[in-house]
């Protein structure tokens, strides 16, 4: 149609929204076509008045916002977990929200039997599962301990762990090491180079890195700034979750002159190099008790609608806020989509596990993809994808992170903060990014992707808030 021909016809009056625009069109003679629509938000309409009118709101949101930014993590120390978590000695912890043996997933189960095999609790995967199933092993979240870990996130009492410590608020947080990637334990893999590995990095990773973090310190050095890693990784890169190239290469640098000097065979001092070398995630193991730091910071602010944990074990995602403390929201985990290794497919991949989407909750991770275009060569999307992502995530937080820049917005700060209220506003539910293990038991990783938590949680968390705003 030509615009002549279009200006010769009566215009075509489309109205989306409150009714007085339409009124008043109609009032003058116009036609008007009116378009039911709403925004995508969802959750009961007096819980979102109620926790909008809520007058503690501001004021509680900007005092878990600054806890989470002043927040920083130093790394003080490397101990087995019995030693540091006050874990019995009949105790695993794992990924996510509570869960037992009948509800968990196959990487969840592999990585359960796994554990009892290095652990000597039981000889064969067999007799793993048979007490497993009886209940004769305890099973708890990682984050009921301050703790965090990978994927399906098992942690027995002989792992070691990186222990973190928040030098403004006093908090601590302690995540296990990485194993690298492929056949390992928190993908759900237990055969025996998985376990032969884990008795290595328990015999001699963990005490010579032990060595090396304590050493200076009782010299009188400074801790490491894992939380400056972090910020630095951001303008070299990496995002934090699924690529840490970068933070393990500056990692590595600031741990090798102390580990030259730690007093072990050399052997054992150059296979320590060569496997964190050769292990492109040895970062993440730091940078989520860094973010776990920051979001504890944060617990316990009533009135808060901030989101402090988001975790996954495989068979459910949970989330909690500021304003609820230590109470799970959950719902069904979803299944990533991505990128396949080899010949596996959709079919094989587990749903969304693992605690590393604390990382998301931090702002970095998925929340920062802007920073790593290179990240969907590994998770799939475009760069323009990368970037929307970031951008979009701005508008479901309540702050931007100062510390943690990201180059190509201009340096501004990574969006930081979930806001439970925003997120059912606007019906945007926040973007992870995440590695992808498969559904059967002892297969490893098979892929990565992206996932979103289901939105069951966020309507479980803002009825919570709301029922605690109107009791106030």
């Amino acid at each position: 149609m030509s615009l002549q021909e279009l200006l010769a016809t009566p215009p075509a009056i489309v109205a989306a929204g409150v009714d007085v625009f339409s009124d008043a069109l109609r009032a003058q003679g116009a036609e008007v076509h009116d378009v039911d629509w709403r925004p995508p938000a969802f959750g009961d309409p007096a819980d979102l008045a109620a926790l909008a009118l809520d007058a503690r709101r501001a004021a509680a949101n900007r005092t878990a916002v600054e806890r989470v930014l002043a927040a920083g993590s130093q790394l003080v120390d490397v101990q087995p977990a019995r030693a540091v978590l006050d874990l019995p000695d009949r105790m695993l912890l794992h990924a996510g929200p509570p869960i037992e043996w009948a509800d968990a997933s196959g990487p969840m189960r592999g990585a359960l039997i796994g554990a009892c095999l290095f652990e000597g609790w039981a000889d064969t995967a067999e007799e793993a599962e048979r007490i497993l199933a009886a209940g004769e092993i305890a099973l708890d979240p990682c984050h009921h301990h301050s703790a965090v870990g990978p994927m399906a996130g098992v942690t027995s009492p002989s792992m070691w762990m990186w222990c973190l410590q928040d030098p403004v608020g006093g908090g601590r947080a302690f995540c296990n090491l990485n194993e690298g990637l492929g056949k390992v334990l928190r993908y759900g893999a237990y055969g025996p180079e998985v376990i032969e590995r884990l008795h290595w990095m328990a015999d001699v990773l963990g005490p010579v890195l032990a060595a090396a973090v304590r050493t200076p310190l009782e010299a009188g050095v400074d801790p490491i700034d894992v939380k400056a890693i972090l910020a630095q990784m951001l303008q070299m890169g990496d995002e934090g979750h699924n690529r840490n190239r970068a933070g393990s290469a500056i990692t590595l640098r600031e741990l090798a002159p102390a580990l030259a000097e730690v007093d072990a065979p050399a052997k054992a001092i150059s296979a320590v190099l060569r496997f964190i070398g050769g292990n492109e995630h040895f970062f993440l193991n730091l940078g989520m008790p860094t973010a776990k730091l920051a979001m504890d910071a944060a617990r316990g602010v009533p009135g808060s609608t901030m989101v402090t944990v988001m975790a996954r074990n495989g068979t459910e995602f949970g989330i909690q806020t500021a304003g609820t403390g230590d109470r799970w929201f959950t719902g069904p985990a979803q299944t990533p989509v991505g990128l396949f290794l080899g010949d596996y497919g959709p079919d094989d991949a587990n749903p969304d596990i693992g605690d590393s989407a604390i990382t998301e909750t931090y702002g970095v991770g998925g929340f920062s993809m802007a920073a790593a275009p290179a990240i969907v060569r590994f998770v799939g999307g475009t760069v323009p994808d990368a970037l929307a992502t970031t951008e979009r995530m701005y508008q479901v937080t309540l702050a931007e992170n100062p510390a943690m820049a990201i180059p190509i917005l201009g340096f501004r700060g990574s969006p930081t903060g979930i806001d439970v209220l925003k997120v059912a506003r606007t019906g945007w539910l926040p973007q992870i990014n995440t590695g992808m293990a498969g559904a059967v038991a002892g297969t490893g990783q098979v892929g990565a992707g992206l996932v979103q938590p289901p939105q069951e949680c966020f309507e479980k968390a803002l009825a919570a808030l709301a029922e605690e705003t109107r009791a106030a």
